[in-house]
């Protein structure tokens, strides 16, 4: 110290010239956190939060703002309307493109907007199809999180659950657009119409689905209607159910030595049609099959599948509402799987895992939600546990 050179001695502030902060960076945008040397360990759980609300590509959009600044000046005198121009730049339909990956997009944009003189892009909203997972609002992702606190309406799902909708934004109207059997409050067509008329109307849509959008979600039905309306969209991907409650449960959908393939099926069908499936495909002990949206044709699946011969004893879950505070794992067989539903009066959402790994869960499960009862063997062979 008496020669003037910086000294920097860890854990002991009184010794220190210089405090080395905790840094996020986003270069050339760069955070840093300290506490004058009052808690390392707290700067570092401040930069933690930062770095997971601050995007990666935060750096990108800052260079992109670099490469404009001079021509926005020199097109937009008024500092006003200057700032209002880059508020609308940084926090709309550019920036997303940037975080999309989308940089040469974002630039045309950027140029289209600013020939405009800055009024370019607010006549034509966008529409984010987002996933909201199976219902844990731990199991967002940062992108999602983001989108779902910015948009100006929010379309949800029947599955959406209402912890991740309190993340949204709370002044934004939200639309139920839920589905179930034999029940659409709104129609795939009136869905679909009513993303294009809100973001023409210029305002950001959240279509927030439960799981994953492309995942049994029809998103892609959706993403083609926007394509087709000149709408930007942008999909952010969930958590599928088949995941996420199969890890819950205690149950690898692949393991070695018990299954080799995994297949997602769609369990359900229109009215009175009968599953149309190729059966013997999935007929094989190696592999685990997932099906989604299935308890009201459980006894199909069960008589299709042993028609095929796989065997009566493959294990066999039943995982309702996963990952939630309600899950419950109903462990079975094929053969009983339909007196194990009716039984235990499982409900939806519920996803059934028919393979060899479902004789995992008794061993793995981990997840057992708050008042719960104890794992309980049933007297006719069926267990339930979570």
């Amino acid at each position: 110290m008496a020669r003037s050179i910086p000294v920097n001695v860890v854990d002991n502030p009184a010794l220190c010239r210089f405090i080395m902060p905790a840094i996020v960076d986003r270069s050339p945008v760069i955070a840093a956190v300290s506490t004058g040397g009052a808690s390392p360990v707290l700067a570092r759980l401040i930069r933690g939060r930062l770095e997971a609300l601050i995007p990666a590509a935060f750096g990108r959009l800052a260079s992109l703002a670099a490469e404009f600044r001079g021509e926005v000046k020199a097109r937009i005198a008024e500092p006003v309307r200057r700032r209002q121009f880059w508020e609308r730049i940084l926090t709309g339909p550019v920036a997303e493109m940037v975080f999309a990956g989308r940089g040469d997009d974002a630039r045309a944009a950027l140029k289209t907007a600013l020939e405009s003189d800055g009024d370019a892009g607010e006549t034509t909203g966008e529409v984010y199809l987002v996933g909201a997972g199976p219902g844990d609002p731990d199991m967002l992702t940062f992108r999602a999180l983001r989108l779902m606190q910015q948009a100006d309406v929010i379309v949800h799902d029947r599955l959406v659950s209402r912890r991740v909708l309190d993340l949204t934004r709370r002044d934004a109207p939200r639309i139920y657009a839920g589905k179930k059997r034999a029940d659409h409050s709104l129609p795939q067509e009136n869905i679909n119409a009513l993303l294009v008329r809100l973001a023409r109307e210029g305002k950001r849509v959240l279509r927030l689905k439960g799981g994953d959008p492309f995942m049994f979600g029809r998103g892609a039905e959706e993403a083609l209607h926007l394509l087709r309306h000149a709408i930007e969209f942008e999909v952010v991907p969930g958590i599928t159910a088949a995941l996420a409650c199969a890890a819950y449960a205690g149950i690898p959908l692949t393991h070695r030595g018990l299954a080799r393939h995994l297949h997602f099926v769609a369990g359900h069908c229109r009215g009175d049609v009968p599953l149309d499936l190729n059966w013997q495909a999935l007929a094989d002990p190696d592999s685990t099959l997932v099906f989604y949206m299935a308890l009201a044709n459980l006894d199909e699946v069960r008589t299709h599948l042993l028609r095929v011969d796989l065997a009566g004893d493959t294990p066999v879950a039943l995982v309702e509402s996963g990952t939630t505070n309600r899950q419950r794992c109903i462990s079975t067989t094929l053969d009983g799987m339909v007196r194990a539903a009716h039984a235990q009066r499982v409900a939806s959402p519920t996803v059934v895992i028919i393979g060899r790994v479902a004789a995992l869960a008794s061993e793995l499960a981990w997840f057992t939600p708050p008042g719960a009862p104890q794992p309980a063997p049933l007297d006719h062979g069926i267990s339930t546990y979570g």
